[in-house]
């Protein structure tokens, strides 16, 4: 499949501060490619590169073809953004919100009236369309963010940490929404501290932290390779991790819950 975005040694820096350290990566057309870390790893500053909303320091970040340096506008007219934040505008209505931001794109209007409908049936919101934003739930306001990202009809869709804070339910609706648009062809880039959300998501995604890429690949592959395919849960106690550590068998604490990684938990 053509590479949509690639980026060499590509290296961001704030004074002192190294946030994304001379990584390589690429993005296949039509797949769904997921960076998958803590906060503070440089996922989204490396987003805000590619969205040209934030100049690289340094190395190489290319986007359908153009360099981010070269042709910004171009890129940006190709893109569609779902930020972390929920910036919708308090003043308008679900349907005026979409309205106006079609505009930007210089949208005629009733090419625009179709595309609204056509998005809020797909993102299940008509009986909303008149209702003031803050009359909405968390999992509406960020179901009308991706319709509204979706309206310039764009090559490449960024999702940044899509279902922050959504509760289980409205965070389905979401991925449901997103495997619709991977079947449709949409390109998709995604942020995310879920591993639950990436491994649903994402045909490839890559580990960040510090600023730097740890491992590169499939969701199952990592798992697999990285944790192994079964997690035993016991309570920490000094027998167990003394046991454990006799057996350099691979585990973490969390809380009083001892996770043990293994392929083999019957043994």
């Amino acid at each position: 499949m053509p590479i949509v975005v690639s980026a060499e040694n590509l290296t961001k820096r704030y004074g002192d501060l190294v946030a994304v350290d001379g990584i390589n990566f690429s993005v296949e057309q039509g797949e769904c490619f997921g960076f998958l870390g803590p906060n503070g790893a440089g996922k989204t500053t490396t987003i805000k590169m590619i969205q040209c909303v934030s100049p690289k320091t340094s190395g190489k970040l290319e986007v359908l073809g153009m360099d981010v340096d070269l042709y910004p506008k171009e890129i940006k007219r190709n893109l569609g953004v779902v930020p972390q934040e929920n910036n919708l505008d308090p003043d308008f209505t679900v349907y005026e919100n979409l309205m106006v931001y079609s505009r930007y794109f210089s949208i005629p209007k009733n090419e625009a009236k179709e595309r609204i409908e056509k998005l809020l049936r797909f993102m299940q919101l008509e009986e909303k369309r008149d209702a003031i934003i803050e009359r909405l739930s968390g999992g509406m306001k960020r179901r009308l963010i991706l319709a509204r990202a979706l309206l310039n009809e764009p090559k490449i869709l960024i999702l940044d940490e899509p279902t922050v804070g959504l509760d289980p339910q409205a965070r389905h609706l979401i991925w449901d929404r997103i495997r619709s648009l991977k079947k449709e062809g949409v390109t998709t880039i995604l942020t995310t501290h879920y591993m639950e959300e990436a491994s649903q998501l994402c045909d490839r995604l890559v580990i960040m932290d510090y600023g730097k890429i740890l491992v590169e690949g499939r969701p199952e592959d990592l798992v697999r390779e990285q944790i192994g395919t079964s997690i035993l849960e016991t309570k920490a106690n000094p027998e167990v991790l003394s046991c454990l550590q006799k057996m350099k068998q691979e585990f973490e604490i969390v809380g009083d819950t001892i996770h043990i990684f293994t392929d083999s938990p019957s043994i």
